[in-house]
């Protein structure tokens, strides 16, 4: 299904780079014996780098927000 891109520029590299930084945090709490950050951090991680990836938020578009000018 393709959505209309509505993230973009600046917006995207701060989704890209918290994403990361959230995958990380949820291996390192894993590997703590954290699992309950680690589930936490990972989704939260993996969904800021699929709105990266895909350029699409639905929080974006369900307040009319588009940050791809």
């Amino acid at each position: 299904m393709n959505y209309p891109k509505n993230v973009g520029g600046t917006d995207r590299i701060i989704r890209g780079v918290l994403g990361i930084w959230l995958v990380v945090v949820a291996l390192a709490a894993l590997l703590a014996g954290q699992r309950t950050k680690a589930a936490i951090a990972g989704l939260a991680g993996i969904g800021l780098l699929q709105n990266a990836w895909t350029q699409f938020c639905g929080c974006n578009a369900l307040f009319g927000i588009d940050t791809t000018q």
